[in-house]
């Protein structure tokens, strides 16, 4: 699968988790930080969406710790939490 469609399958299943809350913290970190990604953030990602939901969420906001294999500076920056896009 080329890059562009790699990326637009992630990014759909970034923004369809199942709960909004999900939605926004996964599709917010994705819309936020991928135009930057490597192949090495490309294959973290897709790894860690196939994590359940509240995991994620919990990783992301603290309550608990990743795996070894999400700890690094993409879960530090996933942690910032100044991705999410929060209508005001």
């Amino acid at each position: 699968m080329n890059l562009d469609n790699r990326l637009k399958r992630l990014r759909f299943r970034a923004w369809h988790r199942g709960t909004k809350e999900a939605d926004l913290l996964v599709g917010g970190f994705f819309d936020t930080h991928s135009a930057s990604w490597q192949e090495a953030e490309i294959a973290w990602f897709e790894a860690l969406i196939a994590e359940e939901d509240v995991e994620i969420m919990a990783w992301a906001i603290g309550t608990a710790t990743p795996p070894p294999r999400y700890e690094g500076a993409m879960m530090q920056a996933m942690r910032r939490l100044d991705y999410i896009p929060i209508a005001r």
